[in-house]
C-alpha cells in the first residue's frame, strides 16, 4: 500500500480523461487509476482545479463499489492503492452514458414541461452517446440500434444492471439523509465478457440533495455547486464522504 496520496508503481499512461488518468499495471487484465483534482462542466467549457477533489471522489467511489459488490453487483473495482489511486479491472467501456433519474431536475426540466423536484417512479433511464465532440447527445432506442453500440441482449443487461444499482443506492443514501436525485453510470466488458460497472460513483457523477436542508441551494451536495457557482464545492463533497464513511468505514487495499 502506497502512502496517502503517493503515486504507486505503474506503467505507461493509457488514457487521460477529465477527472482521471489510467495507467498500465504489472497485470494485463488490470489498470491503475488516478483521481485528479480537475473539475469540469458543460463539456469542459468550464474548468478549475479543486484541492482534495481527487481524494474525496476516490474514497467515496471505493466505498460505494464495495457496497454494491456486497449486494451482488459486479464492478471493475479491485482495491485502493492510496488516497487518490485505485486498481481496477481493465474493461472495454461501452460508449453509452446511462443516466437514472429519480427526481426531475437539470436537462430533463429544461427539455420538458416537467417541474423540478417531481418524483419519477419508476426511475427514468436515459442513454447518451459518449462522444464529447458531439456533446454527448441523448439517444433513442432506435438510434442505439442504428449505431450498433450494443445488441438487444446487452441492452437488456445494461438496463437491468443500472436499475439494480439504483435499487441499492437509493435506500442506502436515504438512510444517510441524502436524496439520490439522479446519477450517471459507465459500464464495460472485462476480458471474460462480463458486464461491469466502471468509472466512478461520486458527487461528480451523482446529484445529491441534503434532506437535512430545506433551502434549494444549500441542499445541493454535488457538482451542481460548481456548475452554478454556488461555492462550497469541496465542503459538499466532504460532507458526502463523511456520511458514506459512517456506513462504510474502510475500503480494502490492493497491494
Amino acid at each position: 500500500m502506497s502512502p496517502a496520496g503517493a503515486s504507486p508503481v505503474h506503467g505507461d499512461l493509457l488514457y487521460e480523461g477529465k477527472a482521471k488518468r489510467v495507467f498500465a499495471s504489472d497485470r494485463v487484465d488490470r489498470v491503475v487509476v488516478e483521481f485528479k483534482n480537475d473539475a469540469t462542466a458543460f463539456n469542459a467549457q468550464k474548468k478549475a482545479q479543486l484541492d482534495d477533489k481527487g481524494r474525496l471522489n476516490c474514497q467515496i467511489s471505493a466505498r460505494l463499489f464495495e457496497l454494491l459488490e456486497a449486494k451482488g453487483i459486479p464492478s471493475h473495482y479491485v482495491g485502493l492503492v492510496s488516497d487518490t489511486w485505485m486498481v481496477v479491472q481493465r474493461v472495454e467501456i461501452i460508449p453509452l452514458e446511462v443516466v437514472l433519474r429519480n427526481v426531475a431536475t437539470g436537462s430533463l426540466c429544461r427539455q420538458t414541461p416537467i417541474e423540478e423536484g417531481t418524483a419519477i417512479e419508476p426511475a427514468l433511464l436515459d442513454l447518451y452517446y459518449k462522444d464529447d465532440s458531439l456533446g454527448d447527445p441523448l439517444l433513442t432506442e432506435a438510434r442505439v440500434k442504428l449505431l450498433g453500440l450494443v445488441d438487444d441482449t446487452q441492452m437488456t443487461a445494461i438496463e437491468g444492471l443500472a436499475r439494480r444499482i439504483n435499487a441499492v443506492l437509493v435506500p442506502f443514501f436515504a438512510d444517510l439523509d441524502l436524496q439520490l436525485v439522479d446519477f450517471k453510470l459507465e459500464l464495460g466488458f472485462n476480458a471474460d465478457g462480463q458486464l461491469l460497472l466502471a468509472d466512478e460513483i461520486s458527487p461528480d457523477t451523482c446529484r445529491f440533495w441534503d434532506r437535512r436542508s430545506s433551502d434549494a441551494q444549500d441542499r445541493i451536495l454535488d457538482k451542481d455547486r460548481f456548475r452554478k457557482d454556488l461555492g462550497g464545492v469541496m465542503k459538499a463533497y466532504g460532507e458526502v464522504l463523511k456520511r458514506v464513511q459512517s456506513a462504510c468505514p474502510e475500503p480494502r487495499k490492493s497491494l
